[in-house]
């Protein structure tokens, strides 16, 4: 701890002349409105530029959900279809089996085996062809 008692002797130091003329003070001063106004623009520009990837985004965001409802009903639709024929493929084969019939069941097994081999998806065709026609705004989808 400092001894508060002991008296500090000195003397005042008049400040020195300033070095610094006028011009060179506004000179600085436009510096500094310079780079506010560059700030500024950068600022304006970049906002432009996420809004307009905001909108890009959203955009995207509404076609593919668009796209998905469409893959949904697709999807809904072909399985659908699917599930009948294979309820019928299998009620056939009960059929030959209980007649005996080894005709129908060779036949009903090898339509079966076909069903099984394909897929909702090859019926859609190229996934490039798709892309491109979810791309086109004149694009009618026939369900």
């Amino acid at each position: 701890m400092p001894d508060q008692s002991r008296v500090h002797v000195g003397r005042v130091v008049n400040a020195a002349k300033s070095s610094v003329r006028a011009i060179d003070g506004f000179a600085a001063l436009n510096q500094v409105v310079e780079a506010a106004r560059e700030c500024i623009h950068i600022h304006e520009v970049e906002s432009t530029k996420r809004a307009r990837l905001e909108a890009y985004e959203a955009t995207e965001v509404a076609r593919i959900r668009a796209a998905e409802s469409v893959l949904k009903d697709y999807f809904a639709r072909a399985f659908a279809e699917r599930r009948s024929i294979c309820e019928e493929m299998f009620a056939r084969l009960d059929r030959a089996l209980d007649e005996g019939n080894g005709e129908v069941l060779h036949t009903v097994v090898r339509g079966i085996v076909d069903i099984a081999k394909s897929s909702p998806l090859a019926e859609i065709g190229d996934l490039s062809q798709v892309r491109a026609a979810l791309d086109d705004p004149d694009q009618v989808w026939e369900l």
